[in-house]
């Protein structure tokens, strides 16, 4: 066994996508960063207003506003731990795993419930990325149950879908003098709570960084042949 790896909840759940290259992966945790990386600020924006509605909501009505009345009876909404105590030590694959969860919820019954939003319409290329998304929630309940939020009940992927139809667009309570109001509408998804998909996977992370060498890539993995043809255009220009 090499050594200590750390690995994020999402990371983690790039394994279970059907076009997962290993390849990528092992350049991906063996490069010390990826150029070209840009990521809108935006949706962390928004992430971060859709928690605030809803822990300030329980915090005035004790309890969840009614577009989360699916999840059942909560008790309280707890603040998820930083993703630097939310994490536990694999013993078998010698893999840190960590994250932290959008939301995490205490339930009349005393047991956990944890949601994850999605800012995204449900489209199929949204179901195509369902077993990463089914994998970061699972290990969340993974690392939930190793840090003393046991057990874990319920999993749950929570669509914000952008409300753009012509329709509402079109209403006048949509605009003001000091701009537009942009809608949401939530749409959710159980996922089954499945914690040897877990131990499984980080397994499989150990012996692809472990890797003396880049393994083989998937066949037809696009980002391999825009690496390869990055590297060939850089021989060239060093070349000329």
């Amino acid at each position: 066994m090499g050594e200590q790896i750390t690995i994020s909840a999402k990371n983690l759940g790039a394994l279970a996508l059907p076009d997962f290259c290993p390849r990528c992966f092992w350049v991906k945790e063996h490069a010390k960063g990826l150029p070209y990386q840009i990521f809108p600020g935006i949706f962390n924006s928004i992430d971060a207003y859709g928690k605030k509605l809803v822990s300030g909501w329980f915090a005035r009505h004790a309890q969840v506003p009614l577009w989360l009345g699916q999840l059942g009876l909560v008790k309280a909404c707890i603040k998820p731990p930083h993703y630097t105590k939310f994490s536990v030590f694999d013993q078998a694959s010698g893999v840190v795993l960590r994250g932290s969860p959008d939301g995490l919820l205490l339930m009349q019954d005393d047991s956990y419930v944890i949601v994850d939003y999605k800012t995204a319409k449900i489209t199929n290329k949204q179901d195509e990325l369902f077993p990463m998304y089914e994998v970061q929630l699972n290990a969340y309940a993974h690392i939930a149950m190793c840090t003393g939020f046991d057990p874990v009940s319920g999993l749950y992927l929570v669509y914000n879908e952008p409300e753009t139809d012509d329709e509402i667009v079109s209403r006048d309570d949509r605009q003001s003098s000091s701009g537009f109001v942009l809608g949401f509408k939530a749409c959710i998804k159980p996922v089954a709570v499945n914690d040897d998909l877990i131990l499984d996977l980080l397994l499989r992370v150990r012996k692809i960084v472990d890797c003396a060498n880049p393994p083989l890539s998937k066949e037809g993995c696009k980002d391999c042949e825009l690496l390869r043809s990055l590297i060939s255009l850089e021989k060239g220009v060093y070349a000329g």
